[in-house]
Formats: C-alpha cells, structure tokens, sequence
C-alpha cells in the first residue's frame, strides 16, 4: 500500500504540469453495512458466560477526504484520484449486566483508508456532475475486551489489516468556485475482516454518504 501511494504521489506531480488541475479536500457523513452478527463466534469465545449478548449495529461512518482532477481533451470530461480516512462507528457488546462481582467491556474499532481513481462529467457551476470509479481500500480492525471478577482481571485484544477493492458512482452539485455538495454510493467487495478463522469486522456491502467539498 506504501508503494502504492508513492507512486500515486509521483503520478500527481509529473501530470500537474501537462493538465489543468483542481485541488480539494472533503467532509464526509453517512452509513455503511455493518455485520457484527458474524463476529458472534469471537465475543463468545471471549466471553463464554455472556451467551444472551449481542453486538451493536452501528452504520455510521464519518470521513475525510483529499481530492486531485485533470481537465482531459473534451473540458467537461476530468480523470481524478482521492485519498480517504474513514471512521466506522464504534460497536459494544451490549444484553449482559453488570454485578458488583463481574463487569465485562469488549469494543470492535475499525477504521479505513480508500484511494480512488474516478472519471467525472463537469457540468460546471451551478450545475450537478456525476462520476464513477473504483479503487482499493485498506482496512483495519482491533477488538478489544476487558473482563473483571472479584479475583481477576483480564484485558486482550485481537486486530488485523486487510486491502480489498470497492467501487462508486455519485453525484455533485458545485455552488460556485469553492464549495460543492456530493451525494455517492460505494460497494466493498470482500470487506471480511478474519484473523485465526474467526471474524473481526464485515463491511462489505452498500454504502452512502454526503460529502461537503471545498475546491482550492
């Protein structure tokens, strides 16, 4: 992936120069698919008292987003790459209860980064464009859980990293020179996070969200 983004990098400074380019970066808010239900295996493992519990089902993901476009031949067509962190709201154990003899906290924290290359129709100011594209998306998932009785306390955590492939398609509409306000859908293929067979996190499946971008 490290290579990956150098080269991706050297791309934008060596085609800066030939093409008229737009520069932004973007604030990103919406919902993605969440399966926690196929990491039921691991929190019991954890867990084995706690067999009436659940994990939350959380969707929402917030993000951040840098963005460069090339003018091609036609004007109104642009080839364009963005670099994005995203957030995954956090997941808990949640059905058991506490006593003053035992209390137990397990948490599932995942977090993204997707590069994306895109081709956009610019239809201009004032005006709504749409793009397509597709990408990879490295992954990372940690799972942590903290257990206490009267005579012992137990802390561990399980993570692992994953790259896999997704595509988008969306809609943008630009008030002006600066500000625009986008609406797309993504689609992780694959997006299973597993380590020793058993299953961190799933975001694979649709997605959506608004994205407010501000153009340099």
């Amino acid at each position: 992936m490290k290579k990956l983004v150098v080269t991706v990098v050297s791309l934008l400074c060596l085609t800066s120069a030939a093409f008229a380019v737009d520069r932004g970066m973007g604030l990103r808010l919406g919902a993605a698919q969440n399966d926690p239900a196929t990491g039921e295996s691991w929190h019991k493992a954890y867990t084995p008292a706690l067999d009436d519990t659940s994990l939350t089902k959380r969707k929402g993901v917030v993000g951040l987003e840098a963005f460069e476009e090339w003018t091609l031949s036609n004007e109104t067509i642009k080839f364009g790459v963005k670099l994005g962190a995203d957030f995954y709201f956090q997941n808990e154990l949640k059905g058991y209860k506490e006593t003053p003899l035992f209390s137990a906290k397990l948490t599932e924290t995942t977090y993204a980064f997707p590069l994306t290359l895109y081709y956009k129709k610019d239809n201009d100011i004032k005006n709504w464009s749409c793009f397509i594209g597709a990408g990879a998306t490295l992954i990372r998932t940690e799972v942590k859980l903290k257990g206490e009785d009267s005579t012992y306390v137990y802390e561990g955590s399980e993570s692992k990293i994953k790259l896999f492939p997704h595509i988008t398609a969306g809609a943008e509409y630009r008030f002006d020179e600066h500000w625009a306000l986008g609406l797309d859908v993504k689609y992780n293929i694959a997006a299973k996070v597993k380590k020793d067979g058993e299953v961190l996190s799933d975001r694979s499946g649709i997605g959506g969200a608004v994205t407010a971008r501000f153009y340099f």
